[in-house]
C-alpha cells in the first residue's frame, strides 16, 4: 500500500485541508476532526485500497486503517503541512469545530482525545508490572533485591502519577497551557498534601475554606474537571489582564484561583463521582459478577465499531484497578477479540478466493493478538453473519468468565500476547480460566460462523462458493 497516495485520496475525499481542524490516530484508526461533515465522501473513502472502513463517532471521522495507521498518519500530516491551508498538527484532537455537536458527542470526543495519547505510557507501565509478576511467579527474581524494587516503582509510576498525565493531556484538549495544567495535577499528589491526607488532620485554606482530605493518586475524574474549569479561568484571565503584565499575571491569576477551587470544590466533587462510580461497579460485582463480562463480551464489537471503546472503558477500568486492584471488563474484551479471530478463521476456511482467504486468516490472526478492526471491518461485519457469531460467542464466553470471576490485574490491551495480565498471584486459576474462556470463545465463533455459512446460500456465493 502506498501510504502517500492513500493519504492524498483521503484528504481529497474529506473536503481537502481547508475542511480539516485536527487529526490524530490510535492503534488502528486515523481520527480526523472536520469542519463540515457534508463534504466527506464516505463511500469513496471506504472503497480505497488500504481502508477497512470508516465511522463518524464522537465528533470525529474515524478511518480504520489497521496496524499501518502510524505510517498513514505521518503521510497524511505531511500532506496537510504541504498545503497553503496549514492545519495544526497535534497528538490530541482539539474541540474547535465550527458546527455544534451534541453533548454526548462532545463528551465522547473529549474523553477519547484525553486518553488515546496516554495509552502507550499506561500500557508500558502495565506490562512492566505484568513482567514482574511473571518473574516472581517463576522465581526468576529476588523479591528483596534492587531490580525487583526498581521495576516495582517503575511499573507503578504511570498509575500513581496518573493525575499529572491526564492533566497534561486534558490541557491540550481544553487549550490550556499543558505545563500549567501539569502543575495542577502535581498539586493533588504533592508529598506534603499526601502526608496531610494520611495523617487525617483537617485543614482550612485562608482560615475558612475546608480542604477535603482525598487521595487523588491514580484518579482521573477530579483532574479532568479541574483542567476543564481552569481552561475557562485562564481565558478570562487572558481577556482582562493588561498586555504589559500578562506574561506573569495571567498564569498567576489562573493558578491562584484554581488552588481553592481544586482542593475545596472541584477535586472533592470529582472524587465523589469516582467513588460513586466505584460503588456502582462494586455493587454489580457483588450481586451479579457475570454482568460486566457478559455485556462487554457481547457488545464490545459495537463499542469498537462506533469508536466508543476508549471513552467508555478507560475511566471505568482505571477507577476499578485503582480501587480494587483488578477489573472485570478486561475478560469481556479478551473473549470478544478472540471471537473475532475465530469467526474470521471460519470465513477463511470456507472462502474460495485467494484474496478473501488471505484477508480472513491474516486479520483473524491480528484479532487474536488484540487488534480487531481488520477482522471486524474487513471480514466479519462485511459478511454480517460472522459478526453475529462474534457477539454470541463473546457473550457466552464472557458469561462463563464472569461466573468464574476472571479478573484482569492491570490495564493493557487484551489478546494472546497479553494473557499474563490475568495472572493473579493469589489465585492461579484466574489465568487458567481466562485461557479456557478464550478457547471457548474461539471455538464457538468458529462453529457458529461455519454453521451460518452452510445455511446461507447468499453468503456462500459472496465467499466464492457455487
Amino acid at each position: 500500500m502506498d501510504t502517500k497516495d492513500l493519504s492524498k485520496r483521503i484528504l481529497v475525499n474529506i473536503g481537502g485541508s481547508q475542511n480539516v481542524n485536527n487529526a490524530t490516530h490510535c492503534a488502528t484508526r486515523l481520527r480526523i476532526t472536520v469542519k463540515d461533515e457534508a463534504q466527506i465522501n464516505k463511500d469513496k473513502i471506504d472503497g480505497l485500497d488500504g481502508v477497512l472502513g470508516s465511522v463518524n463517532s464522537g465528533g470525529q471521522f474515524q478511518i480504520i486503517i489497521g496496524q499501518n495507521v502510524g505510517h498513514v498518519y505521518e503521510a497524511f500530516s505531511a500532506e496537510l503541512e504541504g498545503t497553503s491551508d496549514k492545519v495544526e498538527k497535534k497528538e490530541v484532537i482539539e474541540a474547535s469545530e465550527d458546527k455544534k455537536k451534541s453533548v454526548f458527542s462532545n463528551i465522547l470526543d473529549t474523553i477519547t482525545g484525553i486518553f488515546t495519547p496516554l495509552l502507550p505510557a499506561i500500557t508500558a507501565a502495565a506490562m512492566i508490572k505484568t513482567l514482574l509478576v511473571l518473574l516472581d511467579l517463576f522465581h526468576l527474581i529476588d523479591p528483596t533485591g534492587g531490580t525487583y524494587k526498581v521495576l516495582t516503582f517503575a511499573g507503578d509510576t504511570a498509575f500513581y502519577f496518573m493525575p499529572v498525565l491526564v492533566a497534561f493531556s486534558a490541557s491540550l484538549k481544553f487549550k490550556l497551557n499543558p505545563y500549567l495544567g501539569a502543575l495542577m495535577g502535581l498539586i493533588l499528589i504533592h508529598p506534603s498534601f499526601v502526608t496531610i491526607v494520611a495523617d487525617k488532620n483537617p485543614i482550612n485554606l485562608f482560615g475558612f475554606l475546608p480542604v477535603t482530605l482525598a487521595n487523588y493518586s491514580s484518579t482521573v475524574i477530579p483532574v479532568m474537571l479541574i483542567i476543564w474549569i481552569a481552561s475557562y479561568v485562564d481565558r478570562y484571565a487572558d481577556k482582562f489582564c493588561p498586555e504589559a503584565v500578562k506574561f506573569f499575571i495571567r498564569p498567576l491569576v489562573t493558578f491562584f484561583v484554581m488552588i481553592p477551587l481544586a482542593l475545596v470544590v472541584i477535586g472533592p466533587l470529582g472524587y465523589l463521582v469516582g467513588i460513586g462510580l466505584e460503588n456502582v461497579i462494586d455493587a454489580i460485582q457483588a450481586h451479579a459478577i457475570w454482568v460486566l463480562p457478559l455485556i462487554f463480551g457481547a457488545l464490545s464489537p459495537i463499542f469498537i465499531m462506533t469508536g466508543m471503546h476508549y471513552a467508555i472503558t478507560i475511566p471505568l477500568v482505571l477507577q476499578s484497578i485503582s480501587s480494587n486492584g483488578f477489573d472485570m471488563l478486561g475478560i469481556g474484551f479478551l473473549v470478544a477479540n478472540i471471537a473475532q479471530g475465530g469467526a474470521a478463521f471460519a470465513v477463511g476456511r470456507y472462502a474460495k478466493t485467494t484474496q478473501v482467504k488471505s484477508l480472513a486468516y491474516s486479520s483473524g490472526f491480528t484479532a487474536l493478538l488484540g487488534i480487531t478492526e481488520p477482522a471486524l471491518y474487513g471480514v466479519n461485519l462485511k459478511y454480517k453473519k460472522p459478526f453475529l457469531a462474534v457477539m454470541i460467542a463473546g457473550g457466552i464466553s464472557g458469561l462463563l468468565a464472569g461466573i468464574l470471576s476472571v479478573k484482569r490485574m492491570t490495564f493493557a490491551p487484551t489478546g494472546l500476547t497479553t494473557l499474563p495480565i490475568f495472572i493473579d498471584p493469589a489465585n492461579p486459576w484466574n489465568l487458567i480460566f481466562a485461557i479456557l474462556a478464550s478457547v471457548l470463545s474461539f471455538i464457538l465463533a468458529f462453529i457458529l460462523t461455519t454453521a451460518f455459512i452452510y445455511k446461507d446460500n447468499h453468503l456462500q456465493k459472496e465467499l466464492g462458493g457455487k
